[in-house]
């Protein structure tokens, strides 16, 4: 088998959580548990998705999410909406088309909008955990210049995009590479996704940092949870599964 390098790390992380998504939630949690030998992961909170399920109004998800954050689960903020509303002109019109189903919220706030709903949400969620969150990983991903710009005075320490992960005040880079996620919307995407799974799976090995994302949706197909399965045991043999938080401590040491 191959050996575990102390030295690389595995992120793994579970978006959209929230009181609408909990069922799906606890299946793919479960199944990271089993993977990387505890709840050595992320879970990415939506403080009320697309205006359906507010958790400041759910005490019974408020109470499981504490549960969570207190057994070692890192808490992310991860928008207040996942719904974006704005009218997009150039990239960010291809970017808001073609990357997400209308759920990049961020990416055409102004500055004073993004912070007040990452105060928000930085808000609510400490609130409810009882402890500082981790960071902000914005809905699908995707950042405009605003948000980008609100990062840096919200207080909240990660960030990460498709390609990267970075310190948000000063923007120092703590880790490079894409995210191996999968898409449920579209047997296209599916079949997108799986490709690109099977192919980070050879060729991702050698980075020192490797991240993979799940969402609600994959638990609706078998195809994806096979892939997911087979994702975490590979990357689980080679390293260490890690918390996000680690990234900021291995930089300080150095």
């Amino acid at each position: 088998m191959p050996e575990i390098s102390p030295q690389k790390r595995l992120l793994a992380s579970i978006h959209d959580v929230g009181p609408g998504t909990q069922a799906a939630v606890l299946q793919l949690s479960e199944r990271l548990e089993r993977h990387l030998g505890g709840p050595r992961f992320a879970m990415l909170v939506v403080p009320n998705h697309w205006g359906l399920h507010p958790l400041s109004e759910n005490r019974a998800f408020q109470a499981r999410l504490r549960e969570w954050s207190d057994v070692g689960i890192e808490m992310f903020v991860h928008g207040w909406f996942h719904k974006d509303g704005a009218v997009h002109q150039g990239a960010a019109r291809f970017k808001a088309r073609h990357m997400t189903a209308g759920e990049g919220e961020f990416l055409g706030l102004d500055e004073a909008s993004a912070l007040a709903r990452m105060r928000d949400g930085k808000a609510l969620v400490e609130d409810v955990i009882g402890r500082p969150a981790s960071g902000f990983i914005a809905p699908a991903w995707l950042y405009g210049a605003g948000a980008r710009s609100a990062l840096r005075r919200a207080g909240l320490p990660i960030a990460e995009d498709h390609w990267r992960v970075w310190d948000s005040a000063s923007e120092r880079i703590l880790a490079r590479g894409p995210v191996i996620t999968w898409a449920s919307r579209s047997p296209t995407r599916t079949a997108s996704s799986l490709a690109f799974a099977a192919l980070a799976r050879r060729i991702l090995p050698h980075m020192p940092t490797v991240r993979v994302a799940v969402h609600p949706g994959d638990v609706t197909k078998a195809s994806l949870l096979a892939s997911i399965e087979a994702t975490l045991k590979r990357f689980a043999a080679t390293h260490t599964p890690s918390r996000y938080l680690d990234l900021c401590d291995s930089m300080a040491a150095r």
